[in-house]
């Protein structure tokens, strides 16, 4: 209750008006040991929040990383359209614990991916390396055993580091004659001798279908970068552990 002052009131009156009409003491001061509580939790949130944000780094994603050729970087359509990058999509979509890095290169071959190999490794730490390399050594006709050699070895490295392989096998059109079933049956044979998980056929959801495929006939449109994915999908799900 607040003291009112009225006219004429003596000194005194007003004196004791005031006296009798403040409120007492303890319901203006604030309350020590409300403050002290307050300040307390306070405190206790702050750590909580600086607890957290410092133990971030051990929740970061593992890496997928793949090595390929234009048949993954994306030639001729924009770079996040390729399948490697709905990958990286659908992993975070689902809540999964893993995001992409795409180290493919338009025009690289076996011998240029183990060369690079190495140093991925290294930046990127992976948990799972997808191997999707071949077709120009095939389309180049380089030696095959040259390209089992190199894709090997490039299995070999990525499981010293640590990490689960996949290797992705692609075929070659029916006129390079007997080179092109010895290079189809060349990653299955690379796969099971170093222990790898191996998917067949990149192209297998498409390669049927012209329209799905670039001027050139070689490269896969936009459209058809979804169904390659569905066909990668069962291969590299299993990996994800």
């Amino acid at each position: 209750m607040m003291a009112t002052v009225s006219p004429g009131m003596t000194e005194n009156e007003i004196s004791c008006k005031i006296v009798n009409g403040s409120p007492p003491l303890s319901t203006v001061l604030p309350n020590p040991d409300t403050s002290i509580t307050g300040f307390s939790i306070m405190r206790i949130v702050l750590l909580l929040f600086a607890l957290l944000f410092s133990t971030a780094p051990a929740f970061a994603a593992k890496t997928i990383l793949v090595m390929g050729d234009s048949l993954s970087a994306g030639y001729g359509i924009r770079p996040e359209q390729a399948w490697p990058m709905l990958l990286d999509k659908r992993l975070r979509e689902k809540r999964l614990d893993y995001s992409v890095a795409n180290l493919s290169i338009s025009g690289e071959t076996t011998a240029g991916g183990r060369a690079r190999l190495p140093d991925a490794l290294h930046q990127h730490k992976p948990a799972l390396v997808v191997i999707a390399l071949g077709a120009n050594d095939g389309l180049r006709g380089l030696p095959l055993a040259q390209m089992r050699d190199n894709l090997a070895a490039m299995l070999d490295v990525a499981h010293a580091a640590g990490a689960r392989t996949l290797l992705i096998g692609m075929r070659l059109p029916p006129n390079y004659g007997p080179y092109a079933d010895e290079f189809a049956t060349s990653f299955g044979d690379t796969a099971k001798a170093r222990k790898s998980a191996q998917l067949d056929f990149l192209l297998a959801p498409v390669a049927a279908e012209r329209s799905f495929f670039q001027a050139d006939n070689l490269h896969p449109t936009a459209e058809a970068q979804p169904l390659i994915l569905d066909g990668v999908w069962p291969a590299v799900q299993p990996l994800l552990k």
